[in-house]
């Protein structure tokens, strides 16, 4: 049989150790035997389902932030003399998006925004020759006038004349993409050089 006194001393041990284990004292008591802790390390390493299910989430995060800055197919991004009855339709037959821009002697006249694998139509052009100068890329910033990656910038060697009669107007197509029997020649520009 055990002393009163060690009873309670059994007691204050036990709410002690009960007071350490929840935090509520900082110190222990006089009665109760200090406790040596060591500072706990948490690893948390994601399974290879966790880790798969995150990439594919930031994937379509990118997509999603991608697809909301993308311009839509046949966007104009840039009208300075519209008005005419000239038609330019355009093929990008490529992997990757374009932006198509006529030149009317040093200035810019119009660009458009044609996105891979898609066909787009200016259905405006007025009578004049133009060159015709035509970026590819991915990422493309609106602010800038260019693609931010991989991009790739050339022009026709040709110009293209549009003229409007009584009974005509003038309509042509490009193809972005080389193919078989094409007639058109391109060459490789300066970025600088791009009319952005």
């Amino acid at each position: 049989m055990r002393s009163p006194s060690g009873r309670a001393a059994l007691r204050t041990s036990a709410v002690a150790a009960v007071a350490l284990a929840g935090g509520l004292l900082t110190t222990p008591p006089a009665s109760a035997a200090p406790v040596a802790s060591a500072p706990a390390v948490t690893t948390v390493t994601p399974t290879a389902h966790q880790a798969a299910h995150q990439a594919a989430h930031q994937a379509a995060q990118q997509a999603a932030q991608q697809a909301a800055v993308r311009p839509r197919n046949g966007r104009i991004l840039y009208d300075r003399i519209s008005g005419g009855l000239g038609r330019l339709k355009i093929k990008n037959g490529t992997s990757r998006d374009g932006v198509v821009a006529l030149v009317k002697g040093k200035k810019k006249a119009i660009s458009i925004y044609v996105r891979a694998k898609s066909t787009a139509t200016i259905r405006d052009v007025r009578d004049g020759t133009y060159r015709i100068y035509f970026t590819t890329g991915t990422r493309f910033s609106v602010s800038k006038g260019r693609f931010t990656r991989a991009a790739s910038y050339q022009r026709f060697t040709s110009k293209l004349r549009f003229r409007t009669t009584s009974s005509t107007a003038t309509a042509w197509t490009l193809t972005l993409n080389p193919v078989k029997g094409g007639n058109a020649r391109t060459t490789y520009v300066n970025p600088k050089d791009f009319p952005a």
